[in-house]
């Protein structure tokens, strides 16, 4: 298998163990993110995006920032922008931190989409529209990782 080729989406949420407990890093971390992001992720990501997230089609474009004429050239051409592809990759990111903290993506899935008084009242899915949002709730979820409130 070409790891280059492994869906990003997947890839940025923690490793897996094996049944004894052992953590196998993925080696499809050693490839070039940022040349994929550069020539565009694939439609796939934003639909693997979706099915993890659990949101609407209309909720996902509009946390990437692209209107529904747009989602739908997205879907014919099937690549992402490059700031869509960016985009992705950091909300999978969120996910993968989240899942991190909470042990399962449910539990991640609900805090994410939850309002939250650390990211002013809003779910810190919304507010991690902007990059600098999406570090305010990485640095929530480190807080919450080491108990300080």
């Amino acid at each position: 298998m070409d790891y280059r080729d492994r869906p990003v989406v997947q890839a940025l949420l923690p490793p897996a163990e094996d049944g004894m407990g052992a953590v196998h890093e993925d080696p499809f971390l050693d490839t070039p993110l940022v040349e994929r992001i550069r020539t565009g992720l694939p439609m796939s990501e934003f639909r693997a995006l979706l099915a993890l997230l659990r949101i609407s089609e209309e909720e996902l474009g509009r946390l990437l920032g692209i209107s529904p004429a747009t989602l739908n050239r997205r879907k014919k051409s099937k690549l992402l922008a490059t700031p869509e592809s960016e985009r992705i990759v950091r909300f999978a990111r969120l996910f993968g931190i989240g899942m991190e903290v909470f042990g399962e993506e449910e539990a991640t899935r609900q805090w994410l989409k939850a309002p939250n008084p650390g990211t002013g009242g809003e779910s810190p899915l919304s507010y991690a529209d902007t990059e600098f949002g999406a570090r305010e709730v990485e640095d929530l979820l480190g807080r919450l990782d080491h108990g300080v409130f």
